[in-house]
């Protein structure tokens, strides 16, 4: 029923509604026909998503392309040799790094699950006649709800009655202001949720007045469900970083694959015996992959998340660190995300041309009205209807009641007036309250005229164009009386459309004066709002947050597209994106959804705001970013922001105002609910990709190497072929690289990460010109290790041989640590030298490399031997030579940055600068 008959509830009138889902409004649903209902409909609650098990978790470390190619190596290698030992080592291996991702995982969801606060919802409800309170979740259609100022609507409904009744659907439709509720019904086919004014949302809250609602739909029939149905088609997509290592992966295998088959069949001609190049193959498999980078690139990321953690953001994929620092395009909700969500007074016009500018941010009383010197005007008068025609009241910094009315006292507070005092010396004798239909709210009060006798004085504040065409006269800042002219009143008109044009909304405060004697407060007090005396106006804004702004500036530099989307109207969006420094016209979603996509596509660069979006208009917003190259970030707090939130790159959401729905749909939550933590997050996601670049590059060098010198060993015939055996391959890449890669890992970040621009999507994860000196670096690794082969085997035979080539592999393996770490400059510089943590990661590698041939236990495993003092003097100087080729490299590359760098030009003496 609730599926089919909910898209038209708001254009039916309350008796059809009643008569419908069978109930009366007075009496509510019987408890026997409620707990039907709840048998036929279900709890009132959201599908939650199927949790993945733990062996499906698990499963999913092996959609790894490096982990599939090690498993598939020990299968086939106990298949075809009944090597168990070395087949359980690469199994092992492949545990390893699935461990190590599950438990990292895991971590990150536990910190999610102690953000996430399960509140229980309690619902006042009209049964039986009676009003009570039941569990949220017992709802059904047909049930009448009752609301207050302070309620979450637990369910969505059809507004039965509406007393002064406001409720704020930001988190639904993105407004930033609460909407008036009334009873009439909305004509319409395809009206917007935010135009749906005798509509309650589940999830809502209610700001002001009170309310009854019949429920219309429960659970996923809501509006939220339909969302949570939008989130459930929208697949993840991997990360960029996943997709690179992916491809890099393949096309070492493709080149280790190559390399097989030529030492298979320079083996072959040799008439070796085909276990012989079995074993020759699966060594060169495991030295071709890179087993430790699973591993690696797992801790790096992981050790990410904790430190992204202690800068207020959970992230709850490991991926997702890499995926901020490449971000290009940042899609943002305005409301609570940029801006405070908290109204604002900016500004206070006076008749006489006299305007106010007002310092101070949200409902703390911090902040002033600053006048012009020898200006200065008694504001009192002025804000005096500003406290007493209001209902809210702070706590703290903490408003309860209507937002507009909290900007309102906290303005007067400014100005020096006590809140609570005020209303105690002059208390209400009579009021009109707020009403969508009249658009003002009034209230009466005893107090002493501008003659010094008493009179109950109406203050009103309210619309400007109401209040003006109610208006009579203006007060002038000596404390004159004037007329109100047709004149003046254009003149008002012009301030109000000057104010609304800045993006603020406006209110009107007025006050009229009437003779106590013939006043009665139980008469027509709507009457009585007439001929009244203008004072003042207001210009009311949600403030953007001080830090957003400088992070977006931050993002500007960094070569991040800011865009802001928004269910909130286009003028007041444009006008806080201006204020922010978001670059790009504003568009409204109507707009955006009548264009193509090509259309969007080509106009794209030029917009900075969309408003009044809906949530299909966000995801689509998404897609055709990606279509066009980006690496996009989403943020919001909103459950309309949770389907584009999973579809993005990188989805963050609001650990304190976000929903639950967006939580889940995000990858990083945002513990303090700052825009700003995304930039920091940026910085570090790019400080780590950048240090993962120097872990790559000291990695690929290696394997190069590896490759060559079992090429070589074929072609020469040494080693029969293989120098090494699998299990020493696996200790030097394991167990000396490891510690060499976390060092990489975690160095101190590059000088102007924050100035480059983002990385391309398609751009491959290594240059070609680093292609060129990896070879290079590979090559003279290639010739050094099988020359201490050579030097080895003379010495000691085969055993010996294979021990100086291990050694001097090991070394070099240390000194391409060093020299990964800086492109250009020298190692021989102090600010070069590596910090005190990762001078102890170089020193274990270190220890590693001197162990495994001195300790019997290693020996016997490993198959080496001790080496002789003029053996080590040998291998060091061997490796040496990786450093002198490196050093000259790069003092080739210095020389000529500064033969051919450009030279600076001299400003003209009579240039000046021009705006941009």
């Amino acid at each position: 029923m609730q599926a089919d008959e909910k898209p038209t509830w708001y254009a039916q009138s309350v008796p059809a509604v009643a008569d419908a889902l069978g109930v009366t409004v007075e009496r509510g649903l019987s408890a026997a026909e409620a707990a039907q209902r709840l048998a036929s409909h279900g709890p009132n609650r959201l599908a939650g998503a199927r949790k993945e098990s733990p062996f499906a978790a698990f499963l999913r470390q092996y959609r790894d392309f490096m982990q599939v190619i090690l498993l598939v190596a020990a299968v086939v290698n106990l298949i075809v040799t009944q090597d168990i030992g070395t087949s359980l080592v690469l199994a092992g291996l492949t545990v390893f790094n699935a461990v190590i991702g599950l438990r990292q995982e895991a971590k990150a969801e536990e910190s999610v699950r102690a953000l996430a606060q399960m509140l229980k919802t309690i619902a006042r409800v009209r049964r039986d006649g009676q009003a009570i309170e039941v569990d949220a979740e017992q709802l059904v259609p047909g049930d009448v709800v009752l609301m207050e100022a302070g309620n979450r609507v637990p369910a969505d409904g059809r507004v039965v009655v509406a007393a002064t009744l406001e409720i704020e659907e930001a988190a639904l439709t993105g407004e930033s202001l609460p909407v008036g509720k009334s009873v009439d019904a909305v004509p319409g086919t395809d009206v917007p949720l935010g135009d749906r004014t005798c509509m309650a949302y589940m999830n809502t809250s209610v700001t002001r007045g009170r309310g009854e609602m019949i429920v219309t739909s429960t659970g996923m029939g809501t509006e939220i469900g339909h969302i949570a149905h939008l989130l459930a088609g929208t697949e993840a997509d991997k990360t960029p970083l996943q997709k690179q290592l992916d491809s890099l992966s393949k096309v070492i295998a493709s080149i280790a694959a190559a390399a097989l088959v030529l030492v298979v069949v320079l083996g072959m001609i040799r008439g070796q015996s085909f276990n012989t190049l079995f074993i020759t193959g699966v060594a060169l498999a495991v030295a071709a992959i890179p087993t430790g980078l699973p591993a690696v690139v797992t801790a790096l990321l992981s050790i990410g998340t904790r430190e992204i953690a202690r800068r207020n953001a959970i992230v709850k994929r490991l991926p997702a660190v890499e995926t901020l620092g490449s971000t290009s395009a940042i899609c943002s909700d305005k409301t609570g995300t940029l801006t405070l969500n908290k109204m604002t007074a900016r500004q206070l016009a006076i008749p006489g041309q006299h305007r106010f500018a007002v310092t101070g941010e949200g409902y703390g009383l911090t902040g002033e009205i600053k006048h012009v010197a020898g200006e200065r005007i008694d504001l009192d008068p002025y804000l005096l209807p500003m406290i007493l025609c209001a209902d809210a009241r702070l706590d703290g910094e903490n408003l309860i009641g209507d937002p507009t009315e909290g900007a309102l006292i906290v303005l007067a507070a400014k100005g020096g007036l006590d809140i609570d005092e005020t209303r105690k010396t002059f208390p209400r004798v009579a009021e009109v309250p707020f009403d969508s239909d009249y658009k003002f709210m009034a209230t009466f009060h005893e107090m002493a005229g501008d003659t010094g006798k008493p009179v109950i004085r109406c203050y009103v504040k309210g619309a400007p164009d109401v209040l003006i065409s109610r208006g009579a006269a203006y007060r002038e800042p000596d404390g004159a009386i004037a007329p109100l002219t047709d004149e003046m009143r254009g003149v008002a008109m012009a301030g109000n459309d000057r104010i609304a044009e800045a993006g603020e909304r406006v209110m009107v405060v007025a006050q009229r004066d009437l003779d106590p004697s013939s006043f009665d407060p139980a008469g027509d007090l709507i009457g009585q709002v007439r001929n009244l005396t203008l004072l003042a106006m207001v210009g009311i804004v949600d403030p953007p947050r001080p830090e957003a702004k400088a992070a977006i500036a931050q993002c500007h530099a960094a070569g991040i597209r800011v865009r802001m989307i928004t269910g909130d109207h286009a003028t007041t969006a444009a006008a806080i994106a201006t204020e922010l420094g978001i670059e790009g016209r504003a568009i409204t979603g109507q707009a955006f959804a009548s264009m193509t996509d090509d259309q969007l596509l080509s106009q794209l660069d030029g917009v900075g705001v969309i408003a009044r979006v809906a949530p299909e208009d966000k995801l689509r917003l998404v897609g055709l970013l990606k279509r066009d190259g980006n690496v996009v970030a989403m943020t919001g707090d909103g459950v309309n922001d949770a389907p584009a939130l999973k579809a993005a790159d990188i989805g963050v959401a609001m650990g304190i105002t976000g929903t639950e729905v967006s939580k889940e749909a995000a990858v990083m939550i945002l513990t303090d609910d700052n825009f700003a933590t995304i930039v920091g997050a940026v910085e570090y996601g790019r400080g780590l990709y950048d240090n993962l670049l120097k872990y790559l590059r000291f990695q690929m060098s290696t394997l190069v190497a590896y490759i060559a010198i079992f090429i070589g060993a074929g072609v020469f015939n040494i080693a029969a072929g293989a120098p090494l055996n699998p299990l020493q391959i696996l200790w030097l890449n394991m167990v000396v690289d490891v510690p060499i890669a976390i060092a990489l890992g975690f160095d101190r970040p590059t000088p102007g990460l924050m100035a480059r621009p983002p990385r391309p999507v398609g751009a491959p994860v290594l240059s070609a010109g680093d292609w060129v000196r990896l070879c290079v670096q590979g090559a003279v690794m290639t010739v050094a290790s099988l020359i201490a082969y050579q030097i080895g085997h003379a010495q000691g035979g085969a055993v010996m041989g294979a021990t100086m080539l291990l050694t001097t592999l090991s070394i070099m393996h240390l000194v391409a640590g060093f020299l990964s770490r800086d492109q250009h400059g020298t190692i021989f510089d102090r600010a070069a030298i590596p910090g005190a943590a990762q001078l102890r990661r170089y020193g274990f590698a270190l220890l590693a490399i001197v162990v495994v041939t001195t300790i019997g236990l290693l020996q016997r495993i490993f198959d080496t031997v001790d080496l002789t003092p003029t053996l080590w003097a040998t291998a060091i100087a061997i490796s040496m030579s990786l450093l002198v080729v490196e050093e000259t490299i790069k003092a080739v590359l210095r020389r000529y940055e500064r033969t051919h760098a450009p030279r600076p030009t001299m400003p003209s003496r009579t240039a000046r600068p021009r705006p941009a």
